[in-house]
């Protein structure tokens, strides 16, 4: 059963003086400075936004009003391009966006979820935790008009690992980076996967890597680079596999943590540590490709990453999930992680036993 509804959560800026004050909008003049941006002229911008020309001016009056400083810088012939105080809001708007919406989606799927139970005819629904990636995301977004419902928690892989252990999901996704931090990996992971009781869904395969400012000024080659004294480094939250890939390969460089500029410095999605280097706040990151790619950074391969769904062997043949896995391996659903920069859906929806998928 489809409802008629989706619930969807989205981050807003509101400017207060006082606690009495309920505040204004920047939702508005954000949409608009991010259409100058994109568009360089006021006119086109104000169309792509859906205001008139004279409404797009007022709305950038009052607000150079508000912050007492230009939002727009207007040359001859030239057109018409962000003020740098124009362009470090507009960073800070996509930086809290990349951080903020998986959050978000979790819990606003959390929410339709909860209500759909409460619903007549309310169908079979799935829990599934998974870290953050664009598969899981686009996964998402395919089954929102269709059943099972999937009922989407974002955790860290063995944060999703450890849930599907005592019960609390039916899917658990993690990734594993072929090669020679394969076996390591799994070790960490073997705790929550037993052979006897756990098949894997294959999602895609990826590639995960450093992200750099455009053209590589700092001269970034690969992992040792990260422990020069003039590089900042942006990492990937306590507990993520990304992070814990970061500090293998550093061990096996015999590079201390503690050299790294910036280790401790942490973001939750790889659409966050790409805005964090694209705004200038770092040199370099780590994750998929993707996220380089949508924000422009040049992109340094260190490892292809499986990605998979563990779930429990008695769970496979439920109507809930041959649905989900018919989903899974539609052309729509392939084709579109296909196109993902940097992802490989050949074998999306395969399942594999923890034997055949790592020996």
């Amino acid at each position: 059963m489809s409802t008629g509804f989706r619930i969807a959560l989205r981050p807003g800026w509101w400017l207060t003086r006082d606690s009495a004050d309920d505040g204004v909008a920047l939702q508005e003049v954000l949409s608009l400075l991010a259409a100058i941006d994109a568009l360089g002229h006021i006119a086109g911008a104000c169309r792509a936004c859906g205001l008139s020309y004279r409404h797009g001016w007022g709305v950038l009056r009052r607000f150079e009003a508000v912050f007492g400083t230009p939002l727009l810088i207007t040359r001859r012939r030239q057109g018409t391009e962000l003020s740098p105080f124009a362009q470090r809001l507009l960073w800070a708007n996509r930086r809290i966006e990349a951080r903020l919406m998986p959050m978000l989606e979790s819990l606003a799927s959390e929410l339709q979820e909860d209500l759909e139970r409460l619903l007549p005819e309310s169908g079979p629904h799935l829990k599934l935790h998974a870290s953050h990636g664009f598969a899981v995301e686009a996964l998402m977004q395919h089954m929102s008009e269709r059943q099972p419902g999937l009922e989407l928690r974002y955790r860290t892989a063995t944060e999703a690992l450890a849930s599907l252990d005592s019960g609390e999901c039916d899917l658990a996704g993690f990734q594993v980076p072929q090669g020679e931090f394969e076996k390591t990996m799994m070790r960490h992971y073997a705790q929550w996967l037993d052979p006897a009781e756990h098949l894997l869904i294959h999602l895609a395969v990826r590639n995960t890597g450093l992200f750099v400012t455009p053209g590589n000024p700092k001269g970034i080659r690969g992992v040792a680079d990260l422990a020069r004294p003039n590089v900042r480094f942006v990492n990937r939250q306590i507990g993520s596999s990304t992070r814990h890939l970061v500090e293998l390969m550093l061990r096996r460089l015999d590079i201390p943590l503690t050299r790294v500029q910036g280790y401790e410095n942490s973001e939750f999605t790889h659409m966050a540590v790409a805005a964090h280097i694209a705004s200038g706040m770092a040199d370099a990151g780590i994750g998929v490709e993707t996220a380089a790619h949508r924000f422009g950074l040049d992109f340094i391969p260190l490892a292809q990453e499986r990605y998979f769904f563990a779930i429990r062997k008695s769970a496979l043949e439920s109507p809930a999930m041959q649905a989900l896995l018919a989903i899974m391996r539609g052309a729509d659903y392939k084709n579109y992680v296909g196109q993902l920069v940097g992802y490989d859906a050949t074998e999306t929806g395969r399942i594999q036993t923890l034997q055949e998928a790592f020996g």
